[in-house]
């Protein structure tokens, strides 16, 4: 069937082997930093504290060990993929040979939720740092170019988000290996202030602040307890993010087939272990409690603990031995965030290169730029689109989003191997995941562990984000893909009807969730809830048209 039509692996690699395609310049040491410098960033600086003060306490630690074996098992299946299938796309790229087209198309536009929404987000908190870091030298930003016109005190528009989204996409613009290079001299930075933050940090660690390591459960699902040791990793997951940004660069790699195993694995190892040993002292030198400052603009929970790095004075107050770290750790954060947008946009574009390709999207997003063999027009379009988003809606957390939409495209890339190593057992792999089916099946299991635990609102997002991709898929997917272009009406037909009843499944779903969460939170979430029903009604419309339209086909053929 059409829906389900899979590009072979042997046009894939031809693909990658084209000369006229992107410029090969990575090599597995860009790669390993590339992973870093998405990784550390947002997630590490700032969700840490949320996570430790309001579900796991010190047990933020277990949390980020739980979230590295879900990212360890998709990582091995990234890897298998990566290497035998070095072309530019990542989990998109990876469905539509498994899977076929239908499955690509979803986790394609679920990627979006991961990488373009993530990037506008993390440049709104990019902005807020730059204010705190200008404030420290009695330099104010007016704060009608600081705040969106939706914020608690409103303002023109986010210009500093602008700014960093502009200054990235010229970089990326201008070429891979500029942007690597750019980003590697970020890398060394930034880790190493984190890695100066642990070393000075853990001789101030008390014992009494680590204790009891997994605080008891209050009552509510979630606080704390193991229950909020499990919501905690589900919610740092959104730090691991970065390391299968990776694999998007795999057309731009010089030897893709081991690089990329080292970049992916590489990358996530030498994270994990700067993130536990990080909430060690984080939490080791400040109470979890302290945290919980409910303050938007406070640079907890680094900040927080760095006050508490000194001896203690008159009346009990800490006299910070290292107030100069402060200082040092905005930047970490301002150098962290940079990194982060430029690795975000760059998996973007390369996910949206494909996708346009293969017809699925309009052919400006695979335009490569006559010198710098970039995708100059797709970077051109999110910038501006990311640049708008950043500049007129609040910059506030969407962790939970970004890690759902992640863990969902980890549990498809995990089938995926299981998919390969059944119907390609003789496609030649530089790199095989080892133990499967386990691997896999305990990736699956893990990531969707994970995803059980967010919050419900977290899930109806989701939800809604999946069923506006249907509908750009119906309307447009459909009939402009290049590998069904011989396809009859009879089967335009079954595709409209498969994915429109697909598309009237999740809307019955939507509607289940959406009256659940309004009777949990007895009415207190009503923009969510009116959300919702406008799209459920708005859907049983659309989704009915298109069945129609295909039982019309259906007679004509």
């Amino acid at each position: 069937m059409s829906l389900f039509a899979k590009k072979s692996i042997s046009s894939l690699i031809a693909e990658s082997a084209a000369t006229d395609g992107l410029k090969k310049t990575l090599s597995a040491r860009s790669l390993v930093a590339l992973g870093i410098g998405a990784i550390i960033g947002a997630g590490l600086f700032s969700i840490t504290g949320v996570a430790a003060a309001n579900m796991a306490g010190p047990g933020i630690m277990i949390s980020f060990i739980i979230a590295a074996v879900g990212c360890a098992f998709a990582g091995l299946c990234y890897a298998e993929f990566a290497s035998m299938i070095p072309v530019a796309g990542s989990a998109y790229t990876y469905s539509y040979a498994t899977m076929g087209e239908f499955i690509a198309w979803i986790i394609g536009w679920d990627l979006v939720l991961e990488y373009a929404v993530g990037a506008a987000t993390v440049a709104s908190s990019w902005s807020g740092y730059l204010n705190e870091l200008l404030k420290t030298y009695d330099i104010a930003l007016p704060h009608m170019l600081t705040a969106t016109p939706f914020d608690t005190v409103p303002g023109i528009l986010n210009l500093p988000a602008v700014f960093i989204v502009v200054i990235i996409s010229m970089i990326l613009i201008r070429g891979t290996s500029e942007s690597a290079w750019v980003n590697a001299i970020i890398v060394v930075v930034k880790v190493s202030i984190v890695v100066v933050f642990i070393a000075l940090g853990i001789h101030y660690v008390q014992p009494a602040n680590l204790e009891p390591l997994v605080p008891k459960n209050t009552g509510e699902f979630g606080h704390f307890g193991w229950s909020g040791v499990v919501r905690a990793a589900a919610v740092v997951f959104f730090a691991y993010i970065g390391f299968d940004a990776v694999s998007t660069a795999a057309q731009e790699t010089k030897n893709p087939k081991t690089a990329m195993p080292v970049g992916i694995l590489g990358s996530l190892i030498i994270c994990t272990v700067l993130y536990i040993a990080f909430a060690y002292v984080m939490t080791g030198v400040a109470h979890y409690t302290m945290f919980n400052t409910g303050g938007s603009s406070d640079l907890a929970p680094v900040a927080i603990a760095i006050k508490q790095m000194g001896t203690v004075g008159a009346g009990g107050v800490v006299i910070p031995a290292y107030p100069w770290l402060n200082t040092l750790i905005i930047v970490a954060i301002l150098l962290g965030y940079s990194s982060v947008i430029l690795v975000m946009l760059l998996g973007q574009s390369r996910v949206f290169y494909s996708m346009s390709k293969d017809g699925l999207l309009p052919g400006l997003f695979s335009k490569l730029h006559p010198r710098h063999k970039t995708p100059y027009k797709s970077n051109l379009l999110f910038m501006l689109l990311v640049s708008l988003f950043a500049a007129f809606i609040p910059g506030r957390i969407v962790g939970e989003m970004t890690s759902i939409g992640t863990l969902f495209a980890f549990i498809l890339v995990c089938i995926g191997v299981l998919v390969m190593r059944k119907k390609m057992k003789d496609a030649p792999r530089a790199f095989r995941t080892p133990l499967v089916p386990l691997v896999p099946i305990l990736g699956v299991l893990t990531c969707l562990f994970m995803m059980v635990f967010l919050p419900l609102d977290t899930w109806i997002r989701l939800i809604a984000w999946m069923m506006i991709g249907l509908d750009i898929y119906l309307a447009r997917g459909i009939q402009k893909s290049i590998l069904n272009q011989a396809d009859t009406k009879g089967d335009y037909s079954r595709s409209f009807k498969i994915t429109a009843l697909s598309g009237l499944l999740i809307t019955v779903v939507l509607a289940v969730l959406g009256a659940f969460h309004h009777h949990n939170t007895k009415g207190s979430d009503e923009g969510l809830v009116i959300f919702s029903l406008i799209m459920v009604i708005f859907h049983l419309i659309y989704y009915g048209i298109y069945i129609a339209k295909a039982a019309g086909l259906r007679k004509q053929n």
